[in-house]
């Protein structure tokens, strides 16, 4: 078997040739792990070749699919939380701080699948807490900087980093801006803490693209992707970086320290 890789290095206008390319060379399957641009490039490009994908999105608003239990067509995968706990980032932000008025939200703006659910929904619970939320954009690594600058200048209490393959691909960078600028943060995958992130909450991304494979694995030996159903991860876990939240000069609340699956010291 032969693996042929493409990757956009974050710029999902380049998707749509990409995928291209690869029904051009008439791969056995497409899989688009962890990047809804991704999937819907690739479902765009082809309607024969088998697709899998892992997002964070709901697949049949997208289009993708017809339902999750039937598919249809040639696209199955794997459904993520990490969209509807987005809210509840936020609320762990507000438990650490809970006098604060103001928060900031990151999202990528070339990916409007994810940011505008996204930010729709921390909005919601923004106002529901009374608080202001900050909506902030960054399309490419070099944004980053700004973005925290911002963040300081904003006196928002934290941000929290919203689902994308750009932030993704990036996990160390913005978890060293977050210690560098002094902003408590929070993203979605336990990586963000481990590489020095204050807290993560949601799915395992390991899990996620293991789930993945094994659906492109099935197709490879002849199951079709009608036939198999989207998975939904269910499994949501928090990690708390207390190395971090020392040099950030936090104390972390008990209650929140006893609900972590992993304290990381």
């Amino acid at each position: 078997m032969a693996i042929e890789y493409r990757w956009a290095e974050g710029r999902n206008d380049r998707l749509p040739a990409l995928a291209a390319e690869l029904v051009r060379r008439q791969v056995t399957v497409i899989a688009a792990p962890g990047s809804t641009p991704a999937a819907l490039a690739a479902k765009a490009a082809i309607t024969t070749i088998p697709i899998v994908f892992a997002i964070a999105t709901d697949p049949v608003g997208l289009g993708l699919v017809a339902s999750l239990a039937r598919p249809g067509g040639n696209v199955t995968g794997v459904v993520t939380l990490n969209v509807e706990i987005a809210p509840k980032r936020l609320e762990l932000l507000h438990e650490l701080f809970p006098t604060a008025t103001s928060f900031a939200l990151l999202v990528n703006p070339t990916n409007p699948a994810l940011a505008e659910p996204v930010s729709r929904e921390v909005q919601t619970a923004a106002r529901k807490l009374g608080i202001k939320l900050h909506v902030l954009h960054a399309s490419s690594e070099p944004e980053f900087d700004a973005v925290f600058a911002t963040t300081t200048q904003l006196r928002a209490a934290g941000l929290v980093i919203g689902p994308d393959p750009l932030f993704n691909g990036r996990i160390e960078q913005l978890a060293a801006l977050t210690v560098r600028h002094a902003v408590p943060a929070v993203y979605q995958w336990r990586e963000f803490t481990a590489a020095g992130g204050l807290l993560s909450y949601g799915s395992s991304v390991t899990d996620v693209y293991r789930q993945a494979g094994v659906y492109t694995g099935r197709i490879l030996k002849g199951e079709k992707p009608a036939d198999l159903p989207v998975e939904q991860t269910t499994k949501v876990e928090l990690f708390i970086n207390l190395k971090t939240a020392k040099a950030l000069g936090l104390t972390m609340p008990t209650a929140l320290l006893v609900r972590a699956d992993e304290v990381i010291e």
